[in-house]
């Protein structure tokens, strides 16, 4: 399964200087964390996202936003 079959964003809660391991291959079993799939998948590599202070980010679970791999809310455009 795809973490874009979700179909609505997942909610991630990053803390300051604590890097949040994002997958941009679309193929983890940890969405959307990166579990190390994308070796399978080349040259997707996950995006290391660090906050400068704590904050929530939403990444996309449809796999159709123009902002790859946050959230622009393209699934609620039907």
């Amino acid at each position: 399964m795809s973490m874009y079959e979700k179909g609505s964003p997942y909610k991630v809660d990053v803390k300051k200087d604590q890097p949040a391991y994002i997958c941009q291959c679309g193929f983890t079993n940890n969405p959307p964390f990166c579990d190390g799939s994308h070796a399978a998948h080349p040259p997707a590599q996950p995006l290391a996202y660090s906050a400068q202070e704590d904050e929530t980010v939403y990444i996309c679970g449809c796999g159709r936003t123009d902002n790859k791999p946050f959230c622009d809310g393209t699934h609620s455009k039907g």
